[in-house]
C-alpha cells in the first residue's frame, strides 16, 4: 500500500489533543471570565441606580452606603466590600467611588485579577 503525500488526509492523534486542550483551555477561561463581568456590570447599574436618584445630593453617607449596600445584596454582589467604597460629601457635593479587584482562580496555581474603578459626581463643590 503506497499512497502519495498528496492522498493522504487528517490529523494526528496528537494535533486533535493539541487542538482541543486548546479549546478546553479557552472555554475554562471564559466561564471563570464571565462572571466578573456580569457582576462588575451589576455594580455599575448600582452606581447608575444611585446617581439617578433625585435627592441623593441630600443622603448622608450612611444612607448612600446602606442604599449601595443593599443593591448589593438584591444583586447577589459580594466583591465589593465598604472598605472599597468611598464617599465624600461636602455640603451639596457627593462622590461615590469604588474601586475593587477580584482574583479568581483558573487551574492549580494559575489565578487571574480584574481591577475595577468606578465613580460618580453629583452637586456643586
Amino acid at each position: 500500500m503506497n499512497s502519495s503525500p498528496k492522498n493522504q488526509q487528517g490529523l494526528t492523534l496528537i494535533s486533535i489533543v493539541l487542538i482541543l486542550g486548546l479549546i478546553g483551555f479557552f472555554v475554562v477561561l471564559t466561564l471563570k471570565v464571565v462572571p466578573i463581568y456580569l457582576d462588575h456590570g451589576k455594580v455599575k447599574s448600582a452606581l447608575a441606580a444611585l446617581q439617578a436618584m433625585p435627592d441623593i445630593q441630600t443622603k448622608s453617607e450612611f444612607e448612600i452606603r446602606d442604599s449601595l449596600s443593599k443593591r448589593f445584596n438584591i444583586n447577589y454582589v459580594y466583591d465589593v466590600t465598604k472598605d472599597d467604597i468611598k464617599v465624600v460629601k461636602q455640603g451639596n457635593y457627593v462622590k461615590v467611588d469604588i474601586e475593587y479587584e477580584t482574583v479568581v482562580k483558573l487551574v492549580d496555581n494559575l489565578s487571574l485579577l480584574a481591577e475595577f474603578h468606578d465613580s460618580f459626581e453629583a452637586g456643586q463643590e
